[in-house]
């Protein structure tokens, strides 16, 4: 995660907040950033297959 993003994420947060709703803040942006990622080098997986693969649990 780059410093960019986790001052503009502390920016949007009110003045006194709970160091726990940061970090919960900062983990959820970096798995958005992470899928995203994945999604631009085509490392999905599609909805049919999914369903096939949870049918097999």
């Amino acid at each position: 995660m780059k410093r960019d993003k986790v001052l503009e994420t502390v920016k949007e947060l009110p003045q006194e907040f709970d160091l726990d709703i940061l970090l919960e803040k900062l983990i959820f942006v970096e798995k958005v950033e992470q899928g995203l990622k994945q999604l631009d080098e085509g490392k999905t997986v599609p909805n049919e297959k999914v369903k096939e693969m949870i049918k097999k649990w």
